[in-house]
C-alpha cells in the first residue's frame, strides 16, 4: 500500500518501556508476518507491540498520540476485508497476550473476557457449566474474539442466534486520547445511547476493546444434524427456500458447491456422491420432540427436491465429522488454486437461486475460477475466486469478478456485507448503497467518540479522528488490491464496474 517507515528510534524505547524488549517488533524481517491478514491486501507497520493488559494498551495509545503515529488494533489476522492490514506506517497493537477469562456469572449467563481470547476457547471453558457462546464463524478455532466485534462477526450457527452484537452486552474500551471506559455493562438491558451498539462492527476506527462481556447460552437438549447432496444447485437453493417458508428458523443452514466440494475431498475424503452439484448442511436444535418433528419436516423437503444421498447425526462425534468439511472449505481451496478472495454479500432468500447464478455468469465471462461455500439460510453468500497472485492478469480478473458479484447483491437488493465488514475491499462500492449524506453522516461519529474534528488536528499531524485503523471502511481510503498494482485510475466503481 505504501513504502516502509522504520519506526524512530524514541518510538521503539517509548514501547519497550512499557511492555519490554521482546514484546515489541520493529526489525523489517520481523514486520513481515503483520503485513498481512486473511485478504488479498498487504501493508507494513513500522512497528508492532504486544501489551498485556488494559493498562499498557492506553499507555501505548498515549505513546503513539506523542509521536503522530497511526494505530492499528490485530488480534489473529483472520480479517477477509483488509481489516487488521496496517495502512499509513500504522503502529499495529497486537492483542493476543490478552486472552484470559476473567469472569464467568453461570447463574445470569454472563463471561468477561480479554479480547485475544480464541472464540472456540470460550465455548470451550463454560461447557462444563452447560453453557456456550453462540457466534461461531468458520474461522472460531482461531480468530478472536476482539476481532469479531471489530467486524461484527456472524457464524452458521447465527441464523437462528443472532450475530456478535447480539450477545455483547458491554465493552471496556481505549479510545483515542489513551482514556479507559466501558459501553454498556453486563445486564442485558441499559438506558441511553447504544454506544456498545455503535462500537460493534466499527473495525477498529473508534477505539481498542480491551475487556469484553458476553452473554452465554445454555446448550440445546437435543441437537440433530443433516447433510443432503443434490445433483443442482437450483434444487438444493430451492430446499432452502421451503425450509423458511415451512415456518421453521434452523440453527444453521450452509451450502456449498461442485468446486467446494472438490476442494475438500483430498483433506477430509467425505465421499461424497460422484454427481452432487451442491451439498446442503441443516441443523435444527431445542426440546427433543420439537426436533424430532423438525427433523421430518426437512428430510421430507428435501427428499422432494430430489436429494441423492441423506446423512445425519445426533451425537458430537458424528455431527463434527458432518460439520468437517464445511469448517474447512476456505483452508482446502489451496488444493484448486494458491490465492482466494472471499466475497462476503448478502442477497434476500428469495433471490438466492437467481444471483447464485448471476455468480456462474461473472466466472464464466470473466474466465474466472469461483467455487461457493455460504450461509444459505440468511442469504449470505462467501463466492471465493480462486486465482494466483503471481499473475497480475488474474488478480486484475479476479478483483473485477468480486466487484460484480457485489453490484448482482446490492441489485438485488442486498447488502455489500454480512459478517466480514467493508476495510479496505469493499470502501469503492459503498457509493452503490450509500450517498455522500449517508457517509457524511457516518464519518461524523468518529468525531463524537474521538472528541476532536480532523480540521483541530496540527499540520502534519494524524487527527485522533483518524488515529484507529486509518484508511479504512469510506471510499478514498485505499485501493482494494493496489499491492498488487492495482491504481485507483485503472479501476472505476460506477454500477457497472469496468476497467479502463
Amino acid at each position: 500500500m505504501s513504502s516502509k517507515t522504520l519506526a524512530s528510534s524514541s518510538l521503539i524505547s517509548d514501547l519497550t518501556n512499557v511492555v519490554g524488549d521482546q514484546y515489541v517488533v520493529w526489525k523489517p524481517e520481523d514486520l513481515l508476518v503483520y503485513e498481512y491478514d486473511g485478504s488479498i491486501d498487504k501493508a507494513p507497520p513500522q512497528a508492532v507491540v504486544l501489551p498485556s493488559s488494559a493498562e499498557e494498551v492506553s499507555q501505548i495509545v498515549k505513546i503513539a498520540n506523542r509521536h503522530g503515529a497511526y494505530i492499528v488494533a490485530r488480534g489473529a489476522g483472520t480479517s477477509l476485508s483488509g481489516g487488521a492490514v496496517p495502512l499509513r506506517n500504522s503502529v499495529v497493537i497486537a492483542l493476543t497476550r490478552l486472552t484470559n477469562l476473567i469472569e464467568v456469572d453461570a447463574v445470569n449467563r454472563v463471561a468477561i473476557v480479554e479480547p485475544g481470547m480464541i472464540n472456540l476457547h470460550l465455548s470451550q471453558k463454560v461447557s462444563h457449566l452447560g453453557l456456550f457462546y453462540a457466534p461461531d464463524p468458520a474461522s472460531q478455532k482461531t480468530c478472536t474474539i476482539g476481532g469479531n466485534i471489530g467486524e461484527n462477526a456472524g457464524g452458521p450457527h447465527c441464523l437462528a442466534l443472532g450475530v456478535t452484537t447480539n450477545h455483547v452486552l458491554g465493552l471496556e474500551v481505549v479510545l483515542a486520547d489513551g482514556s479507559l471506559t466501558w459501553f454498556g455493562g453486563t445486564q442485558r438491558e441499559s438506558s441511553g445511547y447504544d454506544l456498545r451498539g455503535a462500537f460493534v462492527g466499527s473495525e477498529g476506527t473508534l477505539g481498542i476493546v480491551t475487556k469484553i462481556a458476553v452473554r452465554l447460552l445454555p446448550k440445546p437438549e437435543t441437537i440433530h444434524s443433516m447433510l443432503a447432496a443434490f445433483t443442482t444447485m437450483d434444487a438444493a437453493s430451492d430446499t432452502v427456500s421451503e425450509i423458511i417458508a415451512a415456518g421453521m428458523v434452523p440453527s444453521a443452514l450452509e451450502m456449498m458447491d461442485r468446486n467446494t466440494i472438490d476442494a475438500v475431498e483430498p483433506f477430509y475424503h467425505p465421499g461424497y456422491p460422484a454427481e452432487a452439484q451442491a451439498v446442503l448442511i441443516v441443523e435444527v436444535d431445542g426440546l427433543k420432540e420439537s426436533v424430532e418433528e423438525q427433523t421430518e419436516t426437512v428430510l421430507d423437503i428435501c427428499n422432494r427436491n430430489g436429494a441423492m444421498e441423506i446423512r445425519e447425526a445426533d451425537d458430537e462425534e458424528t455431527r463434527d465429522k458432518l460439520w468437517q468439511t464445511r469448517k474447512g472449505a476456505i483452508g482446502a481451496y489451496g488444493t484448486i488454486a494458491p490465492t482466494y478472495y472471499l466475497v462476503d454479500g448478502v442477497v434476500p432468500r428469495t433471490k438466492l437461486r437467481e444471483v447464485l447464478q448471476q455468480v456462474d455468469q461473472i466466472a464464466v465471462e470473466l474466465d474466472v475460477t469461483v467455487a461457493n461455500v455460504f450461509h444459505a439460510g440468511d442469504g449470505n453468500i462467501h463466492p471465493a475466486i480462486l486465482f494466483n497472485e503471481r499473475n497480475p492478469e488474474e488478480v486484475k480478473q479476479a478483483i473485477l469478478a468480486g466487484a460484480k458479484i457485489l453490484e448482482a447483491c446490492v441489485a438485488a437488493g442486498g447488502a455489500l456485507s454480512g459478517e466480514h465488514g467493508i476495510g479496505i475491499e469493499k470502501q469503492a462500492y459503498m457509493p452503490l448503497v450509500f450517498n455522500e449524506d449517508d457517509l457524511e453522516a457516518m464519518s461524523r461519529l468518529r468525531t463524537a467518540f474521538i472528541g476532536e474534528s480532523p480540521e483541530d488536528a496540527p499540520i502534519g499531524v494524524p487527527s485522533l479522528g483518524e488515529r484507529f485503523n486509518p484508511g479504512k471502511v469510506f471510499p478514498g481510503g485505499a485501493v482494494h488490491g493496489e499491492a498488487y498494482g492495482i491504481t485507483a485510475e485503472s479501476f472505476r466503481p460506477t454500477g457497472t464496474q469496468d476497467w479502463q
